[in-house]
């Protein structure tokens, strides 16, 4: 099942997981599918380390939402292994969601119990959706909080993702896209660049120099084709003769180099040094190779004009999932709550709004559910949850991405100081449940 097509289109129903099935077949059954519920998806706690998180894939899940469908051909593959029974079959190839979804625009921050997302619609057809909604979400968001780290240790110097070849192939369209929306610059993924718009760029790799005879003949090779403005990289043999090499071969109009091994810190400095002196003072240098956001922030007083970033950012460096659940809060507007231990749920459909000084600066998350007293609104205050779907339909005119760039862009600096740093503590802002 292909991801760039079929995900946002008909014939990606099948991932529904089996238990939401086996849920909807008994519900069916004893006459409650159709009873109305409000599901929510929140996170208890945000991953070890984090002191706040970012929103992403609330478009891709729009998309999804609007063309799920089970199609004859997944409908077959569930009568033949009998996952579900006749009644249940033709339920679902009737299937289109017709309910309400309210939830956080994409770049918002988000902290514990954040109400992202609330769906609102008959059981059976908001269970169905549980899995599909539940993994964009926590791919995206973790991808997005990571790239919002890296973006802030950059400290505004660029940073290109390149982290396609580390992780399954379609997700890494998917992480171009949260890493763009979190600030990144650029992306090395086409597709990312043919499916959103997202700026592509990209050099070569070491299989590029080793394939010529001489390190000089791969550098006449790319000059000759992408011009001077290129950007070489010198460290596949000696850093020293290759900056050298480049800078006989594309001159001093050479646009960049790119350093991928060893302590990038210190001959980053080396290469600077170098480069002036051969007059070619305003070719920049890129670094990669195994980059986080300590380590970019470790690299901040260096000579570094451009990073790149692979591994870490398509793993959520070090948090590959944002820790969302999506849960029934609320059944025939009757609040209902899990009371699990260490997986207690707030009963009732909740509402938020963000508290800020005159200064801007955010102070508290207020979330409230229905029923109980609505808090006062100050000047400085907004509400974060936005419609999104109405009767099955999606919402006109909804925010783009580059739109998520720009919010994010404010709502971080809308954080207290220490709730932009990188080492453990609390989450930037408390959230108040009244």
């Amino acid at each position: 099942m292909g991801f760039p097509e079929a995900a946002t289109g008909a014939g990606t129903a099948l991932l529904t997981d089996h238990y939401e099935l086996t849920m909807l077949a008994s519900a069916l059954s004893d006459g409650t599918a159709d009873r109305p519920c409000v599901f929510e998806v929140f996170a208890r706690r945000l991953p070890d380390g984090r002191r706040y998180g970012v929103v992403a894939g609330t478009g891709r899940v729009l998309d999804a939402i609007a063309d799920f469908r089970f199609t004859d051909a997944e409908l077959s593959q569930l009568e033949a292994t009998a996952v579900v029974d006749d009644a249940t079959l033709s339920w679902l190839a009737d299937y289109s969601f017709s309910g309400n979804i309210d939830g956080y625009t994409e770049g918002e921050l988000y902290f514990p119990g954040s109400p992202i997302l609330t769906v609102t619609g008959s059981f059976g057809e908001a269970v169905v959706l549980e899995t599909l909604i539940l993994s964009i979400l926590n791919h995206d968001s973790a991808i997005a909080s990571a790239a919002a780290r890296m973006s802030g240790a950059a400290h505004g110097r660029p940073i290109i993702e390149m982290g396609g070849r580390r992780t399954h192939e379609w997700a890494a369209v998917a992480a171009a896209r949260a890493s763009y929306l979190s600030g990144f610059a650029t992306t090395s993924n086409l597709e990312a660049g043919r499916r959103y718009g997202i700026p592509t760029r990209g050099t070569v790799a070491h299989a590029f120099m080793l394939l010529h005879d001489s390190e000089e003949e791969a550098f006449r090779a790319q000059v000759d084709k992408m011009g001077a403005d290129t950007t070489l990289l010198v460290d596949t043999y000696d850093i020293t003769k290759g900056i050298e090499t480049a800078v006989r071969v594309a001159g001093t109009e050479l646009g960049a180099i790119r350093i991928d091994s060893g302590d990038v810190g210190p001959l980053a400095r080396k290469a600077r040094e170098q480069l002036d002196s051969l007059g070619a003072k305003d070719t920049r240098i890129v670094v990669s190779g195994d980059l986080d956001e300590h380590a970019i922030a470790a690299l901040r007083a260096e000579p570094v004009d451009a990073y790149g970033v692979g591994t870490s950012v398509v793993t959520g460096s070090g948090a590959p999932t944002a820790g969302m659940v999506y849960k029934l809060v609320e059944v025939d507007g009757k609040p209902v709550a899990k009371r699990s231990a260490h997986k207690e749920s707030r009963g009732g459909r909740k509402s938020a709004l963000r508290r800020h000084r005159e200064t801007g600066t955010a102070v508290e998350e207020v979330i409230w559910t229905a029923g109980s007293v609505v808090p006062e609104r100050g000047p400085n205050d907004h509400e974060l949850q936005i419609p999104l779907v109405r009767d099955g339909r999606t919402v006109d005119d909804l925010p783009t991405l580059d739109d998520a760039r720009q919010r994010l862009r404010r709502a971080l600096v809308s954080l207290p100081w220490e709730g932009l740093k990188l080492s453990h503590g609390e989450p930037a802002i408390p959230t108040v449940f009244v």
